[in-house]
């Protein structure tokens, strides 16, 4: 265990501390954990029980984060824990984000060995993943300051649902960030995730400036896949600004619900709205070639041919410029 970051004692003879990672602010009694099942209060202080205990570790490509616009096709060292700070109805990693650490095997891995191992296996970085990240906050934190000085980038994939003091103080040491924008709807977040839309809004407007970001939108059908919904959700990120890359991706039954995968046909509609104000879109949980292609934000020529994960760089230079016409599209 290590003593946690980001919290305060608001009743010290009822022994309860108020947790101020996250915008859930969980009062936690003695003895007791907050909402991510990852945080609690022993003595009148608050505790990570999850710091350096891995439950998931591989080398994957990169555009499963997915990352389209960083090092593409580029194997990434890449790590998960335990818990969550939503409860997605939804989720697919829902055995370890909706476990906790006395049910989910893990393993110890301090940050200086991540670090090494990334290192030993020539991973261009870390990333932090499979649940979510920033509950792992302690943890993501040390591993990141020790991964920079060693010249590695470091990357969140994350549902974004954090304070605004933490997430300042951890993003010097972020490279790339995949935020998870579940819906435009407050009302989908608050019934299907048990969290909310406006704080992830906020990551995504602070992060914009800090790292490299995209976005991820699972399209479930029914429920957040609307016209109306997908334009306002298009136009708001347009307006953080038109080279952000955005993910629609196709839903399948998992966890709690059963409703039928998405239709191809309402991915298709969704990525030709979001085309007319964004220059990068994309269909994940799909195998269509054409789907994820990289066209040219500028001169609109092919650069990045994918088939899942395999990619064939067509008119990308080692700098991430457009070959024909020298637009920075990706960076490496």
């Amino acid at each position: 265990m290590k003593e946690a970051l980001f919290y305060k004692l608001v009743d010290k003879d009822k022994g309860i501390i108020k947790c101020l990672l996250c915008p859930k602010g969980c009062l936690i009694k003695e003895g007791q954990v907050g909402f991510c099942r990852s945080r609690k209060n022993i003595n009148n202080k608050l505790y990570s029980l999850i710091y350096s205990k891995v439950s998931s570790c591989g080398f994957d490509p990169i555009e499963k984060k997915p990352l389209y616009h960083f090092y593409p096709g580029t194997p990434v060292l890449s790590l998960g824990t335990v818990g969550c700070s939503f409860s997605c109805s939804f989720c697919q990693n829902w055995t370890i984000s909706q476990g906790s650490i006395e049910n989910v095997s893990v393993e110890e891995l301090s940050p200086e060995r991540a670090v090494q191992l990334a290192l030993d296996n020539n991973s261009p970085g870390i990333a932090y993943t499979y649940s979510e990240p920033l509950i792992w906050y302690e943890y993501v934190l040390d591993t990141a300051i020790i991964a920079k000085k060693n010249n590695l980038k470091n990357i969140l994939v994350t549902n974004g649902f954090i304070n605004r003091e933490p997430l300042l103080k951890l993003l010097p040491f972020i490279d790339a960030m995949n935020i998870d924008l579940k819906s435009f709807r407050n009302s989908f977040y608050q019934k299907y995730c048990k969290g909310s839309l406006s704080p992830v809004l906020q990551t995504i407007e602070i992060a914009k400036s800090y790292s490299h970001i995209e976005i991820t939108n699972l399209l479930i059908p029914e429920l957040n896949d609307r016209e109306e919904e997908i334009k306002e959700l298009v136009n708001w990120l347009a307006s953080q600004g038109e080279n952000i890359p955005l993910h629609f991706s196709r839903y399948f039954p998992c966890y709690k619900m059963n409703i039928e995968a998405t239709p191809i046909s309402t991915l298709y509609k969704a990525r030709d709205i979001a085309q007319k104000k964004l220059k990068y879109v994309y269909i994940g949980n799909i195998w269509d070639e054409e789907a994820n292609t990289t066209y040219c934000g500028n001169c609109k020529k092919i650069l990045i041919k994918r088939t899942g994960y395999n990619i064939i760089n067509l008119g990308l230079d080692k700098t991430g410029k457009c070959k024909y016409c020298g637009e920075q599209v990706a960076r490496i």
